[in-house]
């Protein structure tokens, strides 16, 4: 068991507690790149987020993505290949991967989430209900949605889906960016449009339905735009996107165009703003010297567009590279006093920070 420094039960000093839709810090201690699994209990330089960084930052929680990478060769993803000077890139979508394999990862990154909770002294809750959501964030406790990233571990007849919901599963994103059985993602590619492939097989629909029946929300980043219509017409609850920005503002693959948020305000979901700087800057650069002005851009012309009750923070911390200024979770606060200064009152920061997705997982989990 990992031993948890004291000061790991500091209070988070912030009336504002930030609820995230997006982080991948589980894959540092499920698939650690060096062979050697970080401890989520003590503070490192390493990555973006542990507990005692969440604490600073005034971070209260988020959807945990469990993610399957593939097993022959990497995956292509916006900070692994072109130079941080270019301002146009492609990379083709990965193969498909094998059921077997998906799943054999899919139950490590499980396992690390529920061990995390077991060896925390009650510091984390994996959350289940939005009852246990409202209490973990007035108690201070960290509250861990378990999510995965891509269905790649779900077998066509859903047996599977049943499983992971009683296990702890309440959020499924339907693609990463590859093929799987149920749908297609996005390549990673700038400029484009998020139009680059079918939408969901007869399978996916059938997945779309069956978690609407469990309460398992639907998250369509990585989605194809096909994909998004698809879901929107089948889904009877909110549409949501966990870390995605606004295509008017940065035309990558990856953002949303107003038709895409105007779909969204209607079924009363939610975006979350990512804050990866190749899906906020107008030039596409992998810049990691991007103001944090360009987060509050994003933020800002969602919340213009379709309305302040509609849009959050989905960061993809631990997945993506960051703002400079923001640096890791800590640098949350920074954030905030960004958005006060460009005028959003404490009202407004409240519905961003936790209220929306609390609103939006009501009204999706049974």
């Amino acid at each position: 068991m990992s031993v948890i420094p004291k000061w790991c039960n500091m209070t988070i000093d912030n009336k504002l507690p930030i609820f995230d839709g997006h982080n991948d810090v589980l894959q540092s201690i499920y698939l650690p790149k060096t062979g050697k699994a970080r401890s989520f209990f003590e503070r490192t330089a390493e990555g973006h987020i542990d507990l005692p960084r969440m604490r600073e930052g005034g971070f209260a929680g988020g959807f945990f993505a469990v993610f399957v990478p593939s097993n022959s060769s990497a995956d292509g993803f916006p900070g692994a290949g072109p130079d941080s000077a270019a301002t146009a890139y492609e990379m083709p979508l990965p193969a498909s991967l094998d059921l077997t394999y998906a799943l054999e990862i899919t139950i490590k990154g499980m396992a690390s989430l529920f061990r995390l909770e077991a060896e925390s002294e009650g510091q984390i809750k994996v959350i289940r209900t939005a009852a246990e959501l409202t209490v973990a964030l007035g108690r201070e406790v960290i509250a861990a949605v378990l999510h995965f990233e891509g269905a790649e571990a779900i077998d066509p007849h859903l047996d599977a889906l049943e499983v992971f919901y009683q296990a702890g599963l309440r959020s499924l994103g339907l693609a990463w960016s590859r093929p799987n059985a149920f749908a297609q993602g996005v390549p990673f590619k700038f400029p484009g449009p998020p139009d680059t492939g079918p939408g969901l097989s007869g399978s996916g629909r059938q997945l779309v339905k069956a978690c609407n029946r469990l309460g398992i929300l639907i998250d369509m980043a990585h989605i194809t735009e096909q994909g998004f219509w698809d879901t929107a017409g089948i889904s009877q609850t909110p549409l949501v996107v966990t870390h995605a920005g606004a295509h008017a503002l940065c035309p990558s693959t990856r953002n949303l165009t107003d038709k895409q948020l105007d779909a969204i305000q209607e079924s009363d979901g939610i975006v979350g703003v990512n804050f990866h700087v190749g899906f906020l800057r107008q030039d596409g650069r992998l810049e990691p010297d991007t103001p944090l002005s360009e987060i509050v851009r994003h933020l800002d012309y969602i919340a213009q567009r379709i309305g302040i009750e509609h849009v959050a923070f989905g960061s993809d911390f631990d997945g993506a590279i960051m703002p400079l200024d923001l640096g890791d979770v800590t640098g949350m606060p920074k954030l905030l006093q960004a958005l006060r200064d460009h005028g959003y009152d404490e009202a407004a920061l409240r519905k961003i920070t936790h209220e929306n997705w609390v609103r939006v997982l009501r009204k999706t989990w049974k």
